[in-house]
């Protein structure tokens, strides 16, 4: 007997609005078993208690994660003021207090400090790497570690509501690797009265919006239904951000195989980062350079869903 295929060869976009109460990965598994996908992945993680886009990748889409991740997002958050708490949110212990209670005037002035290219320090109880080890199991063993900062470009961060004195609602548009735990600590800082993340929603991520999206509810009742595969986006939604250029059959074989092949570029200039699509349907990604494109990804199309 032959060897059983495990999963399907399937590609495209599901764009889930995650619940709260599971981790990121969890919601991907979910999605992946009810595809019955051989393969799967997200762009961008969301705190468990977090709420929104996760734009889970199946099959082939999953090598264009990187340009959904390195795109803007935006977030619609609540911020506690008077309290710091250890992971910067509503799940950790509070860690310092504050009666003080800023303006929502000497708030939106705080804010422009946060607009631009900024450096942010995560939190202790995030997932980057501190000498090889995740900094939350570092910060659960109660070590003394510090985390460096890194650089965050902020589109745009607005205060848009204040249902009470202890609490404000923020909206923010950022970059990769935004920390909006991070976002709430600094401000608290900066007015003086400590703050953290009560409550967050990734409001659309990329081309990729919350309203759009499934819930983990439509995907229970769907799953290994092939109505759920018509929930789909095609893979081509990850490369939006990108310039596309065309190319025929011919040198469509020639870039599936990784090798530079002629294409007509448009209005792309040498050494830009774009791809490669034939009757619409992405064939590679990679730099065009004196009329060809030289791949460094290539889409097997026989498994791209449209």
């Amino acid at each position: 007997m032959g060897r059983k295929r495990k999963g399907r060869d399937i590609s495209g976009w599901l764009v889930v609005d995650k619940p709260a109460g599971m981790t990121s990965t969890a919601v991907v598994n979910k999605v992946r078993w009810a595809l019955q996908a051989r393969k799967a992945g997200h762009a961008g993680t969301l705190d468990p208690e977090a709420t929104g886009v996760l734009a889970v990748a199946l099959g082939e889409a999953t090598k264009t994660v990187p340009f959904i991740t390195d795109a803007l997002k935006s977030y619609r958050f609540l911020v506690r003021l008077g309290q710091a708490t250890n992971t910067d949110d509503a799940e950790g212990e509070v860690v310092a207090e504050s009666d003080a209670r800023p303006s929502d005037a000497e708030i939106k002035d705080a804010l422009s400090g946060f607009v631009g290219e900024i450096q942010q320090v995560p939190p202790k109880f995030s997932a980057v790497k501190i000498d090889g080890e995740r900094a939350y199991k570092r910060a659960r063993d109660g070590e003394d570690f510090q985390v460096e900062a890194r650089p965050l470009w902020v589109e745009e961060l607005l205060l848009t509501d204040r249902p009470d004195a202890d609490t404000v609602e923020l909206e923010m548009v950022c970059g990769k690797g935004g920390y909006v735990r991070s976002i709430a600590r600094d401000l608290g800082e900066a007015l003086g009265c400590h703050g953290h993340v009560a409550s967050l929603r990734r409001v659309w991520s990329g081309p990729f919006r919350a309203e759009d999206g499934v819930t983990l509810e439509q995907v229970n009742a769907l799953a290994q239904d092939p109505a759920l595969d018509d929930h789909l986006r095609p893979l081509e939604e990850g490369l939006c951000d990108l310039p596309m250029v065309t190319c025929n059959e011919m040198s469509a074989a020639r870039l599936r195989h990784g090798n530079p092949a002629p294409v007509i570029g448009g209005s792309v200039e040498y050494g830009d980062e774009c791809w490669a699509a034939l009757k619409g349907r992405a064939v590679a990604v990679g730099h065009f350079k004196g009329g060809e494109l030289y791949p460094s990804r290539v889409f097997n199309l026989a498994s791209v869903a449209q």
